[in-house]
């Protein structure tokens, strides 16, 4: 399986978890609205129906005698209902519905029983098929003889006359049952509605959310991804640069097991030439596991009072010689004053002297290097201006990688193992600095160490 395969595998089982846990909590989220939206109206319902029962009762208590024809005095105070086994008249007044205190007709119906439980009248709306026998459940839910379902609530009628008289007749303080009911029509209809508009709304917050963790596992993948592959190119480059000076090396001990033992001449020069590519593989090893330490934080930083212009003349000093060789004019611009900053003196020493050593290597004859150390409010500015080839715009952030040149070529005379500017950001890094490049190309780079400086200072004498 190559690496784009496994990526996208792996980019695939992302995104499976994240829409999976998204439909979970979407889950959980509108089933839990659902239900609290329907206990609401529930709720909101029997209240209503509670406020209803409780008006008729009300109304009607002060009107119900102890004694006398029930079904008589239900014709006069109640002449909308229908009394048992008896004509019914559908055609109320207005007057009528007043008595009642209903307004919609086709949604409550009523029903009034004796304290016997016999049914003495009801609404001409009442469902069809309903059981005559009285159930003294307080609240009761029924489907009707036509799929409809009703939901019904029973509360006790007390006579005005019955309540002075309770102390004689207990058994008979009750004087009926009343029981008021609706249609749960609209209701069931709305809760339908809410459950076709959860389904769709799920389906199709499940396909947005599986395209999004699409989406986010991509970005999510992708600096995983960038980094394995400059792991490669690392791997790669490594192997580049390890293999040419092994390659020198055998050649070399190759040729000097075939020289005879007389040629002493011919054999020192080629133990000089192994001698060369050994120190060229110490220099490569030792610069990557310095640079591995200080990228892992592996060993802790010494911190230690530096003084930079000291650490600026002695590396003047010690590429003078390199810098007239190759003819580039090498100068160093200090202040009136030392500046210390706080932190490794030999790591320092590194970053400036690779930002020195890349000025001269990219600088033709007759260019000039100089460094200028300035001092900016809290800060210390090490400026490494050069008169080289310069760069584009579009190199200035990958210089700083591993192995990287400009020129793309693994030439030994061009450059070095392409490590020394990924030295230079690691230890910058570690000391809390920040390094700018300015380069235009064909015009010179200049690059500039901004590293906080210590409160000792000292005046030069």
């Amino acid at each position: 399986m190559n690496s784009h395969q496994l990526f996208r595998r792996s980019r695939a089982r992302l995104a499976l978890w994240y829409a999976g846990v998204m439909a979970v909590i979407l889950s959980l989220s509108g089933l839990s609205l659902y239900r609290s939206l329907i206990q609401s109206n529930w709720a909101a319902m029997e209240r209503e129906i509670k406020s209803i029962a409780g008006t008729l009762h009300d109304s009607l208590e002060p009107m119900l005698p102890t004694s006398g024809k029930p079904t008589a005095v239900l014709r006069r105070i109640l002449p909308e209902l229908c009394v048992a086994q008896q004509p019914c008249n559908v055609s109320p007044t207005l007057i009528q519905r007043h008595t009642t205190g209903i307004s919609d007709r086709n949604t409550y119906y009523i029903r009034l029983f004796s304290h016997q439980g016999k049914l003495l009248a009801f609404s001409p709306n009442q469902p069809r098929g309903i059981s005559t026998t009285f159930n003294s459940a307080p609240w009761q839910t029924f489907r009707s003889s036509n799929g409809i379902r009703y939901h019904q609530f029973t509360i006790i009628l007390h006579s005005h006359y019955a309540s002075h008289s309770a102390q004689v007749h207990r058994s008979k303080s009750s004087w009926g049952y009343l029981q008021i009911g609706r249609t749960l029509e609209n209701f069931d209809a709305e809760v339908k509605r809410m459950q076709w508009i959860l389904a769709v709304g799920f389906s199709i917050a499940l396909g947005l959310v599986a395209l999004s963790s699409w989406w986010l596992s991509g970005l999510a993948m992708q600096p995983i991804y960038q980094s394995y592959q400059q792991q490669q190119q690392f791997t790669a480059n490594a192997a580049h640069e390890l293999r040419s000076p092994l390659a020198s090396l055998l050649a070399t001990v190759e040729a000097i097991l075939r020289v005879p033992h007389s040629n002493q001449q011919d054999i020192s020069t080629m133990l000089q030439t192994v001698e060369r590519q050994g120190r060229r593989l110490s220099h490569l090893v030792a610069d990557l596991l310095l640079l591995t330490r200080l990228e892992q934080n592996s060993s802790p930083t010494s911190c230690e009072s530096c003084c930079l212009n000291d650490i600026i003349n002695d590396l003047t000093e010690e590429f003078l010689e390199l810098a007239t060789m190759a003819e580039i004019h090498l100068v160093n611009q200090l202040p009136h004053e030392h500046i210390y900053v706080s932190g490794n003196e030999s790591q320092l020493y590194r970053l400036v002297s690779n930002l020195i050593a890349n000025a001269i290597q990219y600088t033709p004859r007759g260019g000039h290097v100089m460094i200028d150390l300035t001092r900016r409010d809290r800060l210390a500015c090490i400026a490494v201006k050069d008169t080289g080839i310069g760069m584009d715009a579009k190199e200035h952030t990958r210089i700083f990688e591993r192995f990287y040149r400009v020129d793309s070529d693994r030439c030994r005379e061009t450059g070095g193992t392409g490590l020394g500017l990924a030295l230079v950001q690691a230890i910058a890094q570690k000391h809390h600095a920040q390094l700018e490049v300015e380069s235009h190309l064909g015009s010179g780079s200049t690059f500039t160490l901004k590293i906080p400086v210590s409160s000792v200072t000292q005046k030069l004498s």
